[in-house]
């Protein structure tokens, strides 16, 4: 990438108040524009340059988060002898980040991307979508700070357009949801109010949604290689390996990222109002503000379920997520653990009987 504006590149006065400390020490503003194993690169009015953590920077880290994202600006200085190469000092206050648990059995956070604006989360109309999938993402979206977004891609090849948008619209009455096809350019100009220029997009949904040929579209070249989906499950190929950030010819700045089945998110108890905001509502009415839904009188969640008023499925899908938060918390927190025994035993036990009264609505 060539050398640009630091405006181009998203820079504002708030990361200009937060940078001023380091620029009385001889340091300059980059953003990092590409993830790699060990490093990332950095842009800013010099150009693309390959960045490494200082010794300090390491030092002082407490944990994988605190290190470099894409998305994020960082404050560095030129490396003695290499002009293509710098030392990343710190990295400036997130405005916003989408970070998930990362894989595997420690507590650790992984941050997708910072600073966004937007999340486009994309989802497709040929079978490759599922709702339970984007309630988290919406989760960890909300939890995020940016704004979300609802792509429903490949519109040219489903005839539940309409359906599907009904159904998003039932369980996230404020996000908006765009129909559109990549592949033949149906519904792009719909995205035109998020791609300002100096505005962040992150492209966040599963493998096969097509995310890369959208992204081919706004950039108006090829720059992302495609692959077709498997027929036999609807399930794409990670065509995505990288975290990358690129800059469209009108200037909105998009943020790639791998395709990701399933995404718990790091901080769900935040985005758990705003993706479940019909059920945070309706739990709102009850009588008593610590009601655990279950036998308390004057039960606003339980009058719901029994009426209709409140889709089973849906709570269940809230549920499901509420479990996912505290057993994080648990791992973390075992005074926790003993705290929410109770109650997710009584959760459990109501919401099966509630099954078997309703058996049409597994």
């Amino acid at each position: 990438m060539v050398g640009m504006t630091l405006a181009e590149l998203g820079w504002n006065d708030s990361f200009a108040h937060a940078f001023s400390p380091h620029a009385a020490e001889g340091c300059v503003a980059a953003r990092v524009t590409l993830e790699l194993k060990g490093y990332c690169e950095v842009t800013g009015e010099a150009g693309a340059r390959l960045g490494e953590c200082s010794g300090k920077f390491i030092h002082s880290a407490k944990a994988p988060a605190d290190y470099p994202a894409i998305g994020d600006w960082v404050a560095v200085t030129p490396q003695p002898g290499d002009a293509q190469r710098v030392a990343i000092h710190a990295v400036l206050p997130r405005r916003t980040k989408f970070s998930r648990l990362a894989a595997g059995m420690e507590i650790l956070e992984q941050v997708v991307a910072a600073n966004v604006d937007t999340v486009f989360l994309v989802s497709s109309l040929d079978g490759n979508h599922h709702l339970h999938r984007l309630e988290r993402y919406l989760a960890a979206a909300w939890s995020s700070g940016a704004e979300p977004v609802v792509i429903l891609n490949k519109a040219d090849i489903s005839d539940d357009v309409e359906e599907m948008r009904r159904a998003i619209t039932d369980i996230a009455p404020r996000v908006p949801v765009l129909v559109i096809s990549a592949q033949t350019r149906r519904g792009l100009k719909a995205l035109a109010p998020y791609l300002l220029p100096g505005r962040t997009i992150a492209l966040l949904g599963s493998s096969g949604v097509g995310k890369s040929t959208l992204i081919n579209r706004l950039m108006g070249e090829k720059v992302q290689f495609t692959q077709e989906v498997r027929e036999a499950d609807n399930k794409g190929r990670h065509t995505t390996t990288q975290r990358e950030l690129l800059i469209t010819p009108d200037g909105a700045i998009i943020i790639d990222t791998p395709g990701m089945r399933e995404i718990q998110p790091w901080e769900a108890s935040a985005g758990l109002a705003g993706a479940f905001e019909d059920v945070a509502i309706i739990a709102s009415r009850c009588k008593f503000r610590d009601c655990q839904h279950t036998v308390e009188p004057g039960c606003a969640v339980r009058a719901a379920l029994d009426d209709g008023s409140l889709d089973l499925l849906r709570w269940q899908g809230y549920l499901r997520l509420q479990r996912a938060t505290v057993h994080q918390s648990r791992r973390v927190d075992r005074p926790a653990q003993q705290q929410h025994r109770s109650q997710m035993k009584k959760l459990t036990k109501s919401l099966r009987q509630r099954i078997r009264e309703k058996p049409g609505d597994e």
